[in-house]
């Protein structure tokens, strides 16, 4: 089983660490050893490996030092007393070591590595070394760049390199179960992810319509052929931006839904009203922590209601408010530019959207209300399992009646309701009529 291979591979690392950690106090405490450096231990062989941790650490090229990095950040975890020894205090100062680093929280009784206790471990009192260490923190370093781990700073006081290593959520899953990160909903991460149970039968929609999600479904399924293999990556800028625009219950929800059932991708709705802050700055740092969780992810990400973050700028900048707005809108457009993964907006107004994001979609799809054929369609696949009195009519329905298919399934779930609650196994015409009527009520329409 690849989650035993995988817990074989760690154990074999973690033996390799402890012996590096021994052979590195000695060194640095002039004891004798058998080895002058801690790159005379022989490392695992993982080059031929296929477990989890083997393939991440080949398919990256990680070094033994980098390594050694991933390895301290997972400690904490899985051999936390391998890092007791760094408690040794300094008897000269009656105090811990200053080169060991760490740290203690009030939750953990154990030793936190920091980048400093990294930089001990791996490159010791070797300056040229230790500044080569340091760069595996930085943003550019796939470290960062991939989300595999981070410096996590308690206090802005801190130096760079004190934050503790702490390997993400996703990796750490990754690394340690073997199974694929599914972000849960947080204030990072405000999103839910979106699943469905339907198929594309029960949407209805223009054939217009399909050959744009066509398009997108094939972009998803060869995105990496056309980019790399075709080496068209220094012509078209990463990603894939959409529009859904129309009027509300027309399939919009259920199309990103699909899109990502049968191209196999996970997506995830973006909570908005989670992400936009009246205070400056705030909107920006919280975009910021969605777009940098899901780098590299090959999600979907699907701003419903998207007006709201990606309305218009004002033209005739006269307040803070308004110039911090249109700097806002500015760094989005940087971030969905930049961003690897496919986003979808959705909204009912297209005019809503900035001008500047609209010329940056690859694909724009309107969304129109169903026509009466099409409407008879979404009405029998609804009631496809509910048994209809002989005085209903879907086509008479269907003709007289304009609702989109989002309020069709609601004068679904509103007769099979009345159905319980009287006792009938079968919808009548009034029970109908009335759930119609509700949804035109929502409207202030009356009929």
């Amino acid at each position: 089983m690849e989650i035993n291979s995988n817990i074989s591979a760690l154990e074999a690392e973690m033996q390799w660490f402890r012996k590096v950690l021994d052979v590195r106090m000695k060194l640095y405490f002039g004891e004798t050893c058998e080895y002058k450096s801690i790159y005379d231990i022989p490392a695992p062989d993982i080059r031929y490996g296929n477990s989890v941790y083997e393939r991440v650490i080949n398919n990256f090229a990680f070094s033994r030092a980098e390594r050694l990095v991933i390895i301290l950040g997972l400690i904490p975890y899985m051999m936390p007393h391998l890092l007791d020894v760094f408690f040794t205090k300094n008897k000269l100062y009656d105090r811990e070591f200053t080169e060991f680093g760490g740290t203690v929280s009030d939750n953990f009784r154990g030793f936190l590595p920091t980048g400093e206790t990294g930089l001990f471990v791996v490159a010791g009192n070797d300056l040229n070394l230790r500044v080569r260490v340091m760069a595996f923190f930085k943003e550019d370093h796939p470290f960062k760049k991939y989300n595999i781990l981070s410096l996590e700073h308690q206090d802005q006081k801190d130096t760079f390199i004190s934050g503790i290593i702490k390997i993400t959520e996703e990796y750490l899953s990754y690394l340690i179960h073997g199974k694929a990160f599914k972000p849960r909903y947080t204030s990072k991460f405000p999103a839910k992810l979106l699943s469905t149970k339907l198929d594309w039968e029960d949407l209805v929609f223009e054939e217009s319509v399909s050959m744009e999600v066509q398009n997108i479904i094939l972009w998803l399924e060869n995105n990496d052929k056309i980019m790399d293999e075709w080496g068209l990556s220094k012509f078209l800028k990463p990603g894939y931006r959409i529009l859904f625009y129309g009027p509300p219950g027309t399939g919009k929800s259920l199309t990103a839904s699909l899109i990502g059932k049968y191209a196999k991708r996970d997506v995830y709705r973006i909570d908005l009203s989670q992400v936009v802050s009246k205070y400056i700055g705030e909107t920006e740092k919280n975009l910021s922590s969605i777009f940098d969780i899901a780098e590299h992810k090959r999600w979907i990400l699907f701003f419903d209601e998207a007006d709201a973050l990606f309305g218009k700028r004002a033209q005739n900048v006269s307040s803070s408010n308004e110039q911090h707005g249109n700097q806002q809108v500015a760094y989005l457009l940087q971030r969905i530019e930049d961003f690897d993964g496919v986003i979808i907006l959705a909204t009912n107004l297209k005019d809503n959207i900035d001008s500047a994001f609209q010329r940056r979609f690859q694909s724009m799809i309107y969304f129109a209300k169903p026509t009466p054929t099409q409407r008879l369609s979404l009405w029998e696949n609804a009631f496809s399992n509910l048994k209809l009195a002989e005085d209903v009519d879907l086509g008479e329905i269907s003709q007289k009646y304009d609702l989109a298919g989002g309020a069709i399934i609601n004068v679904l779930r509103y007769c099979a309701l009345m159905a319980v609650k009287n006792k009938k196994n079968e919808v009548t015409l009034n029970t109908l009529l009335m759930g119609i009527k509700k949804e035109y009520g929502k409207e202030g329409v009356s009929i």
